[in-house]
């Protein structure tokens, strides 16, 4: 069994930013793709970012790229968001998530964690 924990979300202002962690148990970790998807209040689930096992091949949604980079520390068993020059419309539950194989941009992940709350003020 895989667990998923992430940390890192909170408050911040239009124009700030925030790293989100996303810490593993398991051995699966460095087998494993891993992702970044998000959800505000009555919207579906949504793509944000997405990593390679050895980190060599990252994607990206539109709507964050030049802005989040997302990175994995494989010795660590953690993965994370750095976000930049966030705006209100990034305001949601971020998940991280996990697969076998290749990273993809839509929901097909085997494992999730919680969410992290990112709330951004205009």
């Amino acid at each position: 069994q895989v667990q998923l924990v992430e940390s890192g979300g909170g408050l911040v202002q239009s124009g700030g930013s925030l790293r989100l962690s996303c810490a593993t148990s398991g051995r699966t970790f460095s087998g494993s793709a891993m992702a970044w998807f998000r959800q505000a209040p009555g919207n579906e689930r949504e793509f944000v970012a997405a990593i390679s096992v050895r980190g060599g091949i990252t994607k990206y949604a539109d709507s964050v790229k030049g802005r989040f980079t997302i990175s994995r520390e494989n010795a660590k068993n953690t993965m994370y968001l750095q976000m930049n020059v966030l705006k209100p419309e990034d305001t949601a539950v971020y998940y991280c998530a996990a697969r076998q194989g290749v990273p993809l941009t839509t929901p097909q992940y085997d494992y999730w964690g919680q969410g992290t709350q990112v709330t951004v003020s205009s």
